[in-house]
């Protein structure tokens, strides 16, 4: 089952509310945001040198879609042509 499919009695949870409750639950969220970003650091860095705009990063197992330099979505990399479906996709 995805996430999303799973059987619920309650009301479902936004990814707002799912965000603020981590926060004041005590998960420091920035310093997650940080490390996810020095992770990517080195791949964001040579995406800059080639002239930024739309890219992959597939760092274990997962591909962090990239769109002028902000992660937009994160992906499992188990197939590799949802990658491309990835980057055709906009919101």
């Amino acid at each position: 089952m995805k996430p999303r499919e799973t059987l619920s009695i309650g009301p479902r949870v936004s990814d707002h509310a799912l965000l603020r409750f981590l926060q004041r639950a005590g998960m420091d969220v920035e310093a997650v945001r940080a490390s996810l970003s020095a992770q990517l650091a080195t791949a964001h860095g040579a995406i800059a040198k080639m002239g930024g705009g739309e890219a992959l990063i597939v760092i274990d197992g997962l591909t962090y879609v990239v769109r002028d330099g902000v992660v937009t979505t994160v992906l499992p990399s188990n197939h590799p042509a949802d990658n491309a479906r990835a980057l055709r996709h906009r919101r």
